[in-house]
Order: structure tokens, then sequence, then C-alpha cells
């Protein structure tokens, strides 16, 4: 009996599966509060009335008392989420995944001020954090879930790429430093002043704010700027080849389910 109960708390809590109607209000109920959440955040930045400021904080400690539910529920059972380890270790190691910490950190500026004396200005940072809230919405998207696997799929290309661009982009502030120090020394005090221009430049933002103005410094401006087209759309090209990948895979294991009848199991001619 209470092993039933427990896998069916975890089936409810766990991503909807077909004709699970508990579960799938469960989904419904914790996007709908996730989203109020969000935007609660966004509204304590509007000069609002008292009294709505009041149904915030209600609204508040009633989300975090389901929030602080649903973290506890599945660390209870996350052995059935890792059916491969012990119990304890189970639990450990959700306690320390991903969306456990984001979990966390989403209830956690909540029960800091009860439990620690913290400055206003303090406090004000730490309630950010619940933005962090919208993280949660990845449990029951499966567009968010796409995009984490893609980027871990490719992690290794996109790790390399990002790494050349930094060191790019090191070298071309190093360069432009001692370029237009002299004819700039307000402008390009430092490295870290060229650098700046360097991620402007390497991005193709420009801001404007810091540019070279010696032949030399344009020259080696107009070479970062044409290296930034190509370097930077690197990534991108990784990211969309993942997609690429990832939806090719997805269309097999569905083509590949139609082969067999669901009922029986056998394939179907």
């Amino acid at each position: 009996m209470y092993r039933k109960i427990k896998q069916r708390i975890f089936e409810i809590i766990e991503l909807s599966k077909d004709g699970d109607k508990a579960s799938k209000i469960f989904d419904i109920f914790i996007i709908a509060l996730i989203i109020i959440n969000s935007v609660l955040v966004i509204a304590y930045t509007f000069d609002i009335p008292l009294w709505l400021r009041k149904c915030f904080v209600y609204i508040e400690i009633f989300s975090v008392i389901i929030f602080t539910i649903e973290y506890l529920l599945r660390i209870y059972t996350a052995d059935l989420l890792y059916p491969e380890l012990s119990p304890v270790k189970a639990r450990f190691r959700y306690i320390f995944s991903f969306m456990a910490i984001i979990d966390l950190l989403a209830i956690l500026p909540f029960y800091i001020p009860l439990i620690i004396p913290i400055d206003l200005r303090v406090l004000r940072m730490i309630r950010i954090i619940r933005l962090l809230r919208i993280f949660k919405i990845h449990r029951y998207t499966s567009a968010l879930s796409t995009i984490l696997q893609v980027f871990k799929n490719k992690k290794h290309q996109l790790i390399s790429s990002i790494v050349v661009v930094m060191i790019l982009m090191i070298i071309a502030s190093v360069f432009m430093y001692n370029i237009e120090h002299e004819a700039q020394p307000d402008v390009f005090d430092n490295v870290f002043s060229a650098l700046w221009w360097a991620v402007a430049t390497f991005t193709t933002v420009g801001y404007g704010d810091i540019y070279p103005v010696t032949v030399f410094g344009k020259i080696l401006g107009s070479i970062i700027a044409l290296l930034g087209i190509g370097l930077i759309a690197v990534p991108t090209g990784i990211i969309s080849a993942g997609f690429m990948e990832n939806i090719d895979k997805n269309k097999d294991n569905d083509d590949d389910e139609k082969c067999y009848c669901q009922y029986c199991g056998k394939k179907i001619k």
C-alpha cells in the first residue's frame, strides 16, 4: 500500500502521460503558479496600491508552500527517479541536480529572512532570485527540454568555439590597447576597456561608446569586425545542427513506434 501511494505521487509530480488526468492537472497548476509568480516579480517594480501588494504577499506565501511541498515530494520519490541507486544516494543525486537547485533557489528567498536578519537592500537582491521559478517550467515543456538536450549534446563543440572566440577577444584587446592608449588615454585606459570594445565589436553590436581613432586602430577594428561576423556565427551553427539532429532522432523514434502495435506489441507490416 505504502509503495503504491509513493508510486502514484511520483507519477503525479513527474511529467504527465496520456490519460493521467491528475498528473495533467498538477502540471497545469504548477505552470500557472510559476507564470503568476514571474508576473508578480515584474509587478513589484511598479507603483501599485498597498492592498494589491498585500494580495501579492498572500499569493507569495501560498506559492512558497506549494513549491516547498513539491520540492520535498521530489526528494521523497527520488529513489523512483533513480531506481539503480540506493534511496540515500538517489536523494543526494536529486538534491544536487540542476532542477533541484532551481527548486531550492525558488523558495529560499522566502525562508532566509525568517531565519537570518538581513538588511532590506540585500533582501531586495535575494528576492530577485524568485524569478528563477520560471525555469521550473522546464519540467513541463518539451521545448525547454529539447534546448537543454541540444546544449548537452553539443557542449564540447560549443565550449571549443567559445574558448577560441574568448582567446581572440583577449588578443584583440591587448593589441587595441597598445595602439589606442596614447591617442585616447581616457577611453582606452586599460585592457578591460579594450576588452569591452572587443566584445561589442565581435558580437557586431557596436555601442559606439569606445572606438579607435588612429589608422592602425581602425584597420584592426575592421579586421575584428569581419572576424566577428564569422566566429560568432559558429556557436549558432553548432546549436542549429544540434536541433536538426534532435528533430531527426525524434522523427526516427516516432517512425519506429508506428511500426509496432501499441496494444499487442507486434510489428505492423
